[in-house]
């Protein structure tokens, strides 16, 4: 083994690990393990209480769930109701960001003070920009997010403290901050990784969330109205959504060991980055840009059926045999997140000229769902999820893919501030599930009589 070179080392020894890791799929049901935390009819395994969010998608009639078109509330209210009181009127996101961490809406006064509390925290602290971000560049914002907000820790002379003051000033710094330590990691990425210019703007005091976002990742700065209030209602239909969700789930976990603000974040962050929960948004785009690059007619819907059917058989794309954006964990009938942002892509579509694209966008919607009952003979309600639509937005603003999970995370920090001031207040107590261990006992064995594994 001496004579070995560390990779064949590293193969032998990741292939003794997977085959010993690989637990009996048949133990599962034995032990009536709810694998994913999920119950045998699909719902979540109940783990604790929230009153941040919640999300709706079926009624019980007679012991019997009873799908409907989904519901999502922020600390009670429908976020279709909050979305139609502040559309085309101001900007959204920082009154959702105060409602979910207080509790209630903002006043007229009191949302003006927060927006003014939340620019005068914004700039990064003096020396973190060199310090921290441009002399570590990482080739993955998402990365780079959770190391930024880790250092956030030694720039705080008051980390550890869990008292509810000292956690909600590191959470507004943390909503303030996000667009600053996504947009200078992208911009470092952009230039030590893909060897660009390296321009960096400082953030406008004035402007919203949404508008420094666009300003501070662009050349020029510059955006229009509808760009920057189509980002706003994309960050706050991104805000929230319930406790149940990965990121928010962990977030809770984290924060229940008793551990610090930047650790609970940096670990949500982590969480986020996977396909199957933040970087969907990616997976779906990925997927929509392929089909137009295979499908010879994008208005011919037999094409995109047999594109569509060819995914499912993992015989196109990514071999997954997944179409990304398309179901959900909890909505059946319709996500509201996408029917919101689905009405504004459109009205994107038109400005931007993209309209044809927004047409197979539709098109793959109505039939996608349609396509799997054929090839997979299954009865599965399913609709178009938030990611599916989201992706195909950021790129009518101009936003790269290597940017789409971190925005998810600019507008996702408004969330998990509130889930992690509900566990410091009314938690209590460590999260600690139960595994069951399925191992043989063994006898030990002296160490000249090992044989060896590799």
């Amino acid at each position: 083994m001496a004579d070995n070179t560390n990779e064949e080392i590293i193969s032998k020894l990741a292939r003794v690990a997977g085959q010993k890791a690989k637990i009996d799929p048949e133990l599962y049901g034995r032990y009536n393990v709810k694998r994913g935390l999920r119950n045998n009819d699909g719902t979540g395994v109940l783990v604790g209480l929230t009153e941040v969010g919640e999300v709706m998608s079926y009624l019980m009639d007679d012991g019997d769930r009873m799908p409907i078109d989904g519901r999502l509330y922020y600390q009670g209210y429908e976020v279709t109701d909050l979305v139609n009181g502040f559309y085309k009127k101001r900007f959204g996101y920082e009154e959702i960001a105060f409602l979910l961490i207080t509790g209630d809406l903002p006043t007229e006064d009191e949302l003006k003070e927060f927006r003014e509390l939340l620019s005068s925290k914004r700039p990064l602290p003096a020396g973190f920009t060199e310090d921290m971000i441009l002399k570590a560049p990482s080739p993955d914002v998402m990365n780079k997010l959770a190391r930024s907000v880790l250092a956030s820790y030694s720039y705080d002379s008051n980390p550890d403290s869990l008292e509810v003051s000292n956690v909600m000033r590191q959470c507004v710094e943390l909503i303030a901050r996000f667009p600053v330590l996504i947009a200078y990691g992208y911009m470092a990425r952009l230039h030590y990784v893909e060897h660009k210019s390296l321009f960096l703007h400082d953030p406008v005091p004035e402007y919203s969330t949404a508008q420094n976002i666009l300003h501070l990742i662009r050349p020029d700065g510059k955006f229009t109205e509808l760009e920057a209030r189509v980002l706003d209602l994309a960050l706050v239909l991104h805000a929230e959504h319930g406790g149940g969700n990965n990121s928010s789930f962990v977030t809770h976990a984290v924060s229940s060991t008793g551990t610090d603000t930047y650790s609970a974040i940096a670990a949500a962050v982590g969480s986020l980055k996977g396909p199957q929960h933040g970087g969907a948004s990616n997976k779906a785009y990925a997927m929509m840009c392929d089909l137009r690059e295979k499908v010879e007619d994008w208005s011919d819907e037999t094409q995109v059926r047999e594109y569509l059917a060819k995914i499912i058989r993992k015989e196109a794309f990514d071999k997954s045999g997944l179409i990304y954006g398309i179901g959900h964990a909890v909505y059946t009938l319709s996500d509201p997140r996408t029917r919101l942002l689905k009405m504004y892509a459109e009205e994107l579509a038109k400005e931007t000229g993209k309209d044809d694209i927004f047409n197979l966008y539709t098109m793959v919607e109505r039939v996608a769902p349609e396509v799997f009952h054929e090839v997979k003979k299954s009865d599965k309600i399913m609709c178009a999820n938030v990611d599916y639509y989201a992706g195909f937005v950021y790129s009518m603003l101009g936003i790269p893919p290597e940017l789409f999970t971190p925005i998810f995370a600019c507008a996702r920090i408004a969330g998990w501030s509130a889930h992690r001031i509900e566990e410091v207040v009314t938690g209590g107590r460590i999260m600690r599930p139960a595994y069951k261990c399925v191992s043989k006992r063994r006898k030990y064995i002296p160490f000249d009589e090992r044989t060896g594994l590799i």
